[in-house]
């Protein structure tokens, strides 16, 4: 009796598994479609990409001068203390 439960769960698990890896082979994309979704990336735009490069140094920037002050500047954003 307890090697047939033994068997009758393996099945299950192996059955339960194998459903899921199917399920996730026809979901995912093919080859094909997947080199199209990274030609359309955005980073793969060179404009697009030095855009995004000014952008992050100018947060950096802004970052590196927010940590070298005494202020706190989230404080110096809204409506007065009373």
């Amino acid at each position: 009796m307890s090697g047939m439960r033994t068997m009758l769960t393996s099945l299950g698990i192996a059955g339960v598994l194998g459903t899921g890896y199917g399920m996730w082979s026809v979901i995912s994309p093919g080859e094909e479609r997947r080199k199209e979704m990274l030609k359309n990336l955005p980073e793969s735009n060179p404009i697009r990409m030095e855009e995004t490069r000014q952008r992050n140094a100018i947060l950096m920037q802004v970052l590196k001068e927010a940590a070298e002050t005494n202020d706190n500047l989230a404080r110096g954003f809204g409506p007065p203390p009373k």
